[in-house]
């Protein structure tokens, strides 16, 4: 895939075999139940080494963190399997209907020269940053391929 540029609401620039930092959030930020972002986050987890690969995934009470390279498909198709899969099972599990999503996300490129292993370190703070948990091992919704994954960095 070669670069390629939509725009929605916000523009989007897409590059083959990069790493995006991704946030979304939740229709008019919503604050998810402990069980939505439990599934939310299972969800993100099940996809990962098949549409992308996840370094960092944190469910945040109206939004989620990504740190993740997207395997074979566009960033927008990756998008809309993450965020059309995890409403579909929050709905079906919770008894919702609806919407659960902001129809957009903001994402930005990681430069070569970025250290990815601070910025996955970043994304997985920001729930002691929010004054949610101590540490982020003591967040209950994150995700790092370094740890739960136990993958060495990429």
């Amino acid at each position: 895939m070669q670069q390629s540029a939509y725009r929605r609401f916000l523009p989007h620039y897409q590059n083959a075999n990069r790493t995006y930092f991704i946030t979304f959030c939740s229709r008019g930020r919503r604050v998810l139940c402990p069980d939505a972002r439990t599934i939310i986050l299972k969800e993100i987890i099940d996809r990962h080494r098949m549409f992308y690969y996840l370094q960092t995934a944190v469910i945040m009470p109206d939004h989620v963190h990504l740190l993740l390279t997207p395997l074979d498909t566009s960033l927008a198709e990756t998008m809309k399997r993450i965020k059309g899969a995890s409403a579909r099972e929050v709905n079906r599990e919770l008894g919702g209907k609806g919407s659960l999503w902001q129809r957009e996300y903001f994402d930005r490129e990681i430069r070569s020269s970025e250290n990815l292993r601070a910025k996955g370190e970043y994304i997985a703070n920001n729930p002691v940053r929010a004054g949610l948990a101590a540490s982020p091992d003591e967040y209950q919704w994150i995700w790092r391929a370094w740890i739960e994954g136990g993958d060495e960095w990429r």
